[in-house]
C-alpha cells in the first residue's frame, strides 16, 4: 500500500485514467458506423413482433446492478476494516481518513473499470458483427416491393420504411446481449466477492442465499430479454458467458479479494481462536 503523498497522487490519478480511458471508447463505439447485416425474406426469427417495454429496464438493470453491488461491498468491508486494523485512521494525500473509504475505493474502483471493460467488449461485439434482433423486419418495415426474394435469395439491399430511427438502429445490434453480460458481470462478480469476504461464521446459508439471488437476478434477466423478443437465445448466451467471464478475471486477478488480508483470529469464531492459539504453542 502506498505510504508517501506522492504515492497516493500517482496510483489515483492512474487508476482515475485507466477507467476514464475505458470509458471514453465506450463512448466512441456508440458513434461508430453500423454494419449492414442482411436477412432471408423467409427468416422468421427476425419477424417477431416488437415491444416497447423490456420486462427488466434499462434504468432497472443499471441501478440494481451498480448499486446493490456497493451496498453489500461497502457492509462487508466495514466489519473487515473493524477487525483487521487497529488504526482509527490512515493518512492519503495529507488527508486522515478512516480504512474503510481505502477499502471501498480500491473495491468499487476495480468492480466499476471490471464493468466498464465488460460493457467495452460487449459494444465491440455489437458493432463488428450488427446482427439483426428477432422484431428487425417489424421495426424496420423492408420495403418488399423492391425486393426480389425469389430462389431463397441473401438479401442486402434494402430500405427501412419504418419511421422509428432509434428502434431500427438498435434492430441491428443484437449480438451480444448487453443486459445479459452486465447482469452477469456484476452478479457473478458479487457472489464471487461474498465468497472471499463474507466470513462471518454465525450462519452457514446466508452466504450461499445471498449468491443464490444474485444468479437468480442475473438468469431472470437473460431469461426476459429472449422472452421480450429483444435477444437470440445465443445472443443472450454470448452475453451472460462474456460477462462471467469478465468477473472471474477481474475478482481472481485484478481485485485481490482473495488474498488472506486477515490473521486466523478475524475469520475464526471467538471459541476457536483459543484453541489455534495453544495449538501454536511448543
Amino acid at each position: 500500500m502506498p505510504k508517501s503523498n506522492k504515492e497516493w497522487a500517482w496510483r489515483i490519478t492512474f487508476d482515475v485514467a485507466c477507467l476514464l480511458i475505458v470509458f471514453g471508447a465506450i463512448g466512441l463505439c456508440s458513434k461508430a458506423p453500423l454494419p449492414k447485416a442482411g436477412f432471408f425474406c423467409n427468416d422468421a426469427s427476425i419477424n417477431y413482433p416488437f415491444h416497447e417495454k423490456d420486462t427488466v429496464t434499462d434504468a432497472s438493470l443499471y441501478v440494481v446492478g451498480a448499486i446493490l453491488p456497493i451496498i453489500l461491498m461497502s457492509i462487508v468491508e466495514y466489519f473487515h476494516c473493524k477487525h483487521c486494523h487497529r488504526q482509527k485512521t490512515m493518512q492519503v494525500c495529507c488527508l486522515h481518513v478512516h480504512p474503510w473509504f481505502w477499502a471501498i475505493y480500491s473495491m468499487v474502483g476495480v468492480f466499476a473499470f471490471g464493468a466498464a471493460c465488460s460493457q467495452l467488449a460487449t459494444d465491440i461485439g455489437k458493432y463488428t458483427i450488427g446482427r439483426l434482433r428477432p422484431h428487425f423486419i417489424t421495426v424496420c418495415q423492408p420495403d418488399f416491393n423492391k425486393i426480389n426474394c425469389s430462389g431463397h435469395a441473401f438479401i442486402e439491399d434494402f430500405e427501412c420504411l419504418g419511421d422509428n430511427v432509434k428502434a431500427i438502429r438498435e434492430a441491428r445490434l443484437s449480438f451480444p446481449s448487453g443486459h445479459a453480460s452486465f447482469s452477469f458481470y456484476t452478479m457473478v462478480y458479487l457472489a464471487l466477492y461474498l465468497q472471499a469476504r463474507l466470513t462471518w461464521r454465525a450462519t452457514k446459508l446466508l452466504r450461499p442465499f445471498l449468491q443464490f439471488i444474485c444468479v437468480m437476478l442475473c438468469w431472470y434477466t437473460a431469461l426476459s430479454r429472449v422472452s421480450d423478443y429483444k435477444h437470440h437465445p445465443t445472443d443472450v448466451l454470448g452475453g451472460a458467458v462474456l460477462g462471467t467471464v469478465v468477473a472471474v478475471v477481474v475478482a481472481v486477478y485484478v481485485s485481490g479479494m482473495f488474498k488472506k488480508r486477515c490473521a486466523a483470529a478475524d475469520v475464526q469464531p471467538p471459541s476457536r481462536q483459543n484453541t489455534i492459539d495453544n495449538t501454536d504453542i511448543p
